[in-house]
């Protein structure tokens, strides 16, 4: 597999911290056929978790949410990196970053332990134009 880097849109949305949320939220997405390529989860104050979601397809999340009466904080734009997971993957992509002058401000990523990473990268509204055409985009 070799390393791509797109565009991605994502959304927020704020559920009670309490057992069974995260569950319902998904399940719910999963239902409408929502394929979400990342999804995390942070807390927000004393009884609020904030859900943040990356869907393959924007439309078919702000259909499903709809449908749920879930309200959606987006979309917002983020990039993501998806390849082979060797020593240094994602070194060339913060240089490319780097010599562009885009600061990284926020990113998560993980290995599937078969060989292949995912990498979420945020950067300022501001400097995503420059920060995709620094990665060819």
């Amino acid at each position: 597999m070799a390393t791509t880097i797109r565009r991605i849109d994502f959304f927020h949305t704020s559920v009670q911290d309490q057992p069974g949320q995260a569950f319902k939220v998904l399940s719910a997405l999963a239902t409408e056929g929502v394929n979400l390529l990342a999804f995390s989860a942070v807390p927000v104050g004393a009884n609020r978790t904030q859900l943040t979601l990356f869907p393959e397809s924007t439309t078919a999340l702000q259909t499903a949410a709809a449908k749920a009466g879930m309200v959606l904080d987006g979309p917002h734009s983020a990039l993501i990196v998806q390849g082979d997971d060797e020593l240094g993957a994602l070194a060339g992509v913060h240089e490319q970053l780097y010599e562009a002058g885009v600061n990284v401000f926020a990113s998560s990523g993980v290995t599937d332990g078969r060989g292949s990473f995912g990498y979420v990268i945020h950067v300022r509204p501001d400097q995503y134009e420059r920060a995709a055409k620094a990665l060819g985009l």
